[in-house]
């Protein structure tokens, strides 16, 4: 009997932890309806992430780390985007917004930003009205940037939105000699960031499989992929296995992440940043 009602109070105690953890997190996640756009300076470079809706639950549309809950499209936000903009000023003639910059495809002002930035889209889901925008987006000569998903469960999720967007295109391979690689940096290939927790000297550059949408096939070779219009213009970068916003938002998580993944990752972001505004 004793061990019965010793067995009766864990249990009590446990459920009332999870009642108080989930009250917690559903209590930190972002209210319904969207927050009205901020007003940007024009005059400057504004690095412009996409907002967007994920399907799936806990581990899938969203997921605590560092103390917080993240939607994925708000993976690495805001300290990537700001701390890219404070790099790309100091590399480049290019004058940048310092605070990051959020849009969803539907708000009225997306054209006015000749770059938007996507990451962690393994699960996203865009409605018709978002693909729409999308599309016109890219037909008027705008560029997209799509960084930071695995395997190939993440990649089909995102190429069957772009069969959506763009169903006379195809993704086609960017070969290493491509000038978006040696734009700025000279690049051999676009580089692999694993995410600052799995990084070590002794280890690999891929993340565990156990983290990313199944099927989840090899994560070990990155996947430098593009769209590109009827006329040859490169209209959509995909940085595939690899976590380039990662190398951003951790630069000051030590001297040894930032020399082997920070310095990469901010060369192979200034290139395409030059690219996409010179092509």
């Amino acid at each position: 009997m004793r061990a019965s009602a010793s067995r009766l109070r864990w249990v009590a105690l446990a459920r009332s932890v999870l009642l108080v953890v989930g009250l917690a997190l559903a209590a930190s996640l972002p209210a319904d309806g969207p927050l009205p756009p901020e007003e940007v300076d024009l005059s400057l470079f504004n690095f412009a992430r996409v907002e967007y809706d994920s399907t799936g639950g806990w581990g899938e549309a969203y997921y605590a780390y560092d103390g917080r809950v993240w939607q994925r499209w708000q993976t690495d936000f805001p300290e990537a985007d700001e701390n890219f903009s404070f790099r790309l000023q100091q590399l480049t003639a290019i004058l940048a917004k310092q605070k990051a910059t959020s849009r969803r495809l539907t708000d009225p002002d997306l054209f006015d930003f000749p770059f938007i930035y996507m990451s962690d889209v393994g699960w996203m889901d865009l409605t018709a009205e978002e693909q729409a925008a999308l599309r016109e987006y890219l037909a008027r000569g705008g560029f997209l940037w799509v960084d930071d998903f695995w395997g190939q469960g993440e990649w089909r999720n995102f190429e069957r939105a772009m069969r959506q967007i763009l169903p006379d295109r195809r993704w086609r391979r960017i070969p290493d000699s491509h000038p978006i690689l040696q734009t700025v940096f000279d690049l051999p290939s676009a580089p692999q960031v694993p995410a600052r927790s799995f990084a070590s000297p002794y280890g690999t550059s891929y993340e565990p499989a156990g983290l990313h949408r199944r099927p989840v096939g090899s994560l070990e070779q990155v996947n430098f992929r593009g769209y590109f219009d009827t006329h040859g213009r490169l209209m959509v970068v995909a940085t595939h296995n690899t976590d380039i916003g990662d190398g951003w938002e951790r630069e000051a998580y030590g001297q040894w992440y930032f020399e082997t993944f920070s310095t990469k990752s901010y060369a192979v972001g200034v290139n395409i940043i030059v690219y996409a505004l010179t092509h």
